[in-house]
């Protein structure tokens, strides 16, 4: 699925950290831009971060975590309602829905938005933004060239069994079998799925356009086993002080954890694991760190995959050579 948008043309060079224009608003003053995006994965610990943040003194957050801008999924739905604060948040809000009211993507006006941020941290946490097209990400770092990238990775098995759940939970998706095999991997393959399960994908096309060190991948799985050391490395990587607590909000805090989730039978599971097997692969190879471990989790090799590119490596040598 590619998202694409009309773009408002701009006079002259804006460039975050360069002229970036400084606004002020109510006694507030800072660059209007934001210095961060969380691209997703939806499913993978969004909500968590955006907890994390919201109450931490180092960051002023958006009064609703996903603010969809530069997609169109769910532009007019929020399931979650905007934080009810001070002026700042009535001011965000209406000038996010007269953003929203536009046919174009004005990337001044968005970055205006976070003049709420004073001299404070500020981004944009919305996990549909893994689906926006190269076009879209090319326009928006471009426009924010100091912009720092986090993406979140979960194993895509567990990823997508939740988005469902998810979907089913909410209404979105319509009730199935859960335990009919067939049945599931029909909704997988629902756009709307199928374009948010493959993390390598998603960091593939954001990494042709910010620079290494202003982009980030971390895991679900740290999520579950070492929340404290991952919201550390974040915020360190964000520019916050890690030693600095988030309100009464503590690192293990998921308040996603319990939610109802459809039962995944062993069956089902290894229907998905087959489904991905190729990400669930590519993972290991192009993410690395925790993506490494994935494949074993279904009994999959992944030196007999090394091995299957290796080969058609020299075969596609030879051919070349044939040809030649």
């Amino acid at each position: 699925m590619r998202l694409m948008w009309p773009f408002k043309s701009r006079n002259g060079n804006h460039r975050n950290g360069d002229d970036c224009h400084s606004e002020r608003l109510n006694g507030f003053t800072g660059d209007a831009c934001p210095d961060f995006l969380c691209v997703g994965a939806q499913k993978a610990g969004t909500s968590w971060l955006y907890r994390q943040l919201e109450r931490h003194p180092d960051f002023w957050m958006p009064p609703v975590k996903e603010l969809h801008y530069f997609d169109q999924l769910n532009k007019t739905k929020q399931f979650h309602p905007p934080r009810n604060g001070d002026e700042r948040d009535a001011s965000f809000l209406e000038s996010m829905e007269d953003l929203r009211g536009r046919f174009y993507l004005d990337l001044d006006s968005y970055g205006r938005l976070f003049c709420h941020k004073g001299t404070l941290l500020s981004g944009d946490i919305s996990p549909a933004y893994s689906t926006l097209s190269d076009e879209v990400i090319e326009r928006v770092v471009d426009r924010f060239p100091n912009l720092k990238v986090v993406f979140l990775a979960r194993d895509p098995v567990e990823r997508a069994w939740s988005q469902l759940s998810m979907g089913v939970r909410l209404g979105m998706i319509s009730p199935f079998d859960a335990t009919d095999a067939e049945e599931v991997i029909q909704n997988l393959l629902n756009p709307g799925v199928l374009v948010r399960s493959h993390p390598s994908k998603t960091v593939a096309r954001w990494k042709r356009y910010v620079s290494p060190e202003q982009f980030r991948v971390y895991f679900f799985d740290d999520l579950k086993e070492n929340p404290t050391e991952l919201r550390r490395s974040i915020l360190l990587f964000l520019g916050g002080d890690p030693n600095k607590a988030s309100g009464g909000t503590k690192p293990h805090d998921n308040s996603d954890a319990g939610r109802d989730k459809l039962r995944l039978t062993a069956n089902v599971r290894d229907r998905m694991a087959r489904f991905f097997e190729q990400e669930l692969k590519v993972c290991a190879l192009e993410l690395g760190e925790r993506a490494k471990t994935w494949p074993a989790r279904y009994g999959f090799s992944l030196l007999l995959f090394l091995w299957d590119m290796l080969d058609d490596s020299i075969d596609l040598f030879f051919w070349c050579d044939w040809i030649s």
